[in-house]
């Protein structure tokens, strides 16, 4: 959002008058897509990091799990720190801490010091992006309108997660999986390099203290997401119930989340605060939101065992996919800001048709799925996956703005970020994989009992080649059952729309703007006010 001036020109005054105005916006969005393509780990160079480290999958999965939740808790202090520091100071603060934990991760083992370096990375990565982003808003819409900004905001976030997966895997397969780490920390010094020749210390709006704020509230809800994140990620490792491990964090689950409510309800500026639950269709699309996240975690359980155990794919082969996926979110973006922002056409009935693309994505992969098709079978439902994710990221955050008021946005864009990134995927992914072992034992046993004395000698055949085909035969069986559930699952998500079918567009509220919201905050957290302990 810059500075702008009134009713002017767009103006970046944080810039040194020697950069062109017209490249200074474009600088800005070359940093969003440098903290987007950050991480702590990457997946595009799991299983080599898994034979080299000797951590197992479901560490490595729980750093990712840190990461987002590094992301998902920091989004109510965004504004804060933009009051308090300046843009410049954000930035640095950011990329340094972004290359510094790139920089040490790829050389440590110790898994509590590495998922604390991921959550860092996480929160210094939506630090950096809210930051780019929010100064550049009035340039991509001079109206402030979130049916053309987030569309476009999408474009940078999940395009970025495509690159970075094809980056990370190139880097591995020549070189090593480090590499990739070194590489990020690289374009963090080149934002460095900008931002200290380029960029000026500037405020939008008086300095504002960072008093008021519940850190402990934060470390609460942080520790009861990263315990759920946990419980999944390791739930099939542990052997769930049957496990003390488990049975003890279920009941630390229940206890702080005991803590982070009755905390929430007892001080006077929790974290998180109870008048945020009280909004009109908030339930539906955190729930909403839940549900779709857990049909797309099919991607990281199904397709990967499909891809691995059953066709034997590289990881540049696999790779291949990143690229109609890419498609995908690009044409998925698009065509959400010609549905809300050209057309202005109903909110509800674009959740529809991106249902209905996740529900072509199942079905196209449940009838391809095969050992016997080319790779490029695969195209179209890794598009239409996409395509699918790309509409309803961007429309449930349009959603989310619309039935929310600005003070209380950024708390419910954090729960639904936890949701988003973390909650569904891992508990989609978590019921997957036990549907799978489950399936996969069934059907070896079911299709096994077959094989005996007779029917060895009534046809003698190799017996070394054919368990060599049947072990994966009965993968793609029980891969193609779990599809046939999720598809009718979701079949039913998109008949309960298509029933519904309401309009539920309004006009936008007005963005107010960055002294506006001061005066609000500092009336909130005025000197009477005594900080939350």
């Amino acid at each position: 959002m810059g500075a702008p001036v009134l009713n002017g020109p767009f103006t970046m005054p944080m810039f040194r008058n020697f950069v062109p105005r017209k490249l200074q916006p474009w600088i800005y969005v070359f940093f969003a897509v440098t903290f987007q393509l950050s991480g702590g780990l990457y997946l595009g160079s799991l299983n080599q990091m898994i034979g080299e480290t000797s951590l197992m999958r479901e560490d490595l999965l729980m750093c990712l799990y840190c990461n987002l939740a590094g992301m998902a808790v920091y989004f109510p202090l965004l504004f804060r720190m933009k009051f308090r520091f300046t843009n410049k100071t954000l930035l640095t603060a950011a990329s340094l801490g972004v290359m510094v934990c790139n920089l040490i991760a790829p050389y440590t083992t110790f898994l509590p010091l590495l998922w604390t370096l991921c959550f860092i990375e996480g929160i210094c990565k939506i630090q950096g992006t809210f930051e780019c982003m929010s100064n550049i808003q009035l340039w991509m819409t001079p109206k402030r309108d979130f049916t053309v900004f987030f569309p476009l905001l999408h474009i940078i976030i999940l395009g970025s997660m495509q690159v970075s997966d094809i980056i990370a895997t190139h880097l591995m397969y020549y070189y090593h999986w480090s590499h990739m780490h070194w590489f990020m920390a690289g374009l963090m010094l080149v934002n460095l390099i900008v931002l200290g020749s380029c960029t000026r210390h500037f405020r939008i709006v008086k300095k504002f203290p960072l008093f008021g704020i519940d850190w402990l509230g934060a470390v609460l809800w942080a520790a009861l997401l990263l315990e759920i994140a946990y419980f999944f990620d390791y739930g099939d490792w542990y052997d769930w119930w049957n496990s003390p491990v488990m049975q003890r964090l279920a009941v630390a689950i229940v206890i702080t989340l005991g803590f982070c409510i009755g905390r929430m309800l007892h001080i006077r500026h929790p974290y998180l605060e109870p008048e945020m639950w009280s909004y009109r269709h908030l339930l539906p699309i955190l729930i909403l939101i839940t549900l779709v996240e857990a049909f797309l975690a099919t991607e990281h359980v199904l397709e990967e065992v499909f891809y691995e155990e059953v066709m034997h794919y590289e990881e540049m082969v696999a790779m291949q996919l990143d690229w109609p996926m890419l498609a995908g979110i690009l044409a998925g973006c698009l065509f959400s800001y010609w549905w809300m922002h050209v057309r202005r056409f109903s909110y509800l009935r674009l959740i529809t048709v991106g249902i209905a693309s996740l529900a072509c994505y199942l079905l196209t992969f449940y009838f391809v799925l095969s050992a016997d098709i080319h790779i490029s079978q695969l195209f179209l439902p890794t598009l239409c996956r996409g395509f699918a994710y790309a509409i309803l990221s961007a429309t449930f955050m349009v959603c989310l703005e619309e039935i929310m008021t600005f003070r209380h946005f950024f708390q419910a864009l954090s729960v639904f970020n936890m949701l988003h990134m973390i909650v569904g995927g891992v508990m989609g992914a978590a019921l997957y994989a036990r549907g799978l072992s489950y399936y996969i034992s069934d059907n070896m046993a079911r299709y096994g009992s077959a094989i005996d004395r007779v029917s060895f000698s009534s046809q003698p055949f190799a017996f070394d080649r054919f368990i060599e085909s049947f072990v994966p035969q009965m993968m793609e069986v029980s891969i193609r059952q779990i599809y046939g559930w999720a598809i009718y699952a979701c079949l039913f998500l998109l008949l309960l729309f298509l029933l519904y079918d309401a309009p539920v567009r309004r006009e936008l509220k007005l963005m107010p703007s960055w002294r506006s919201l001061r005066k609000e905050a500092a009336m909130m957290f005025g000197k009477n006010n005594k900080p939350s302990i």
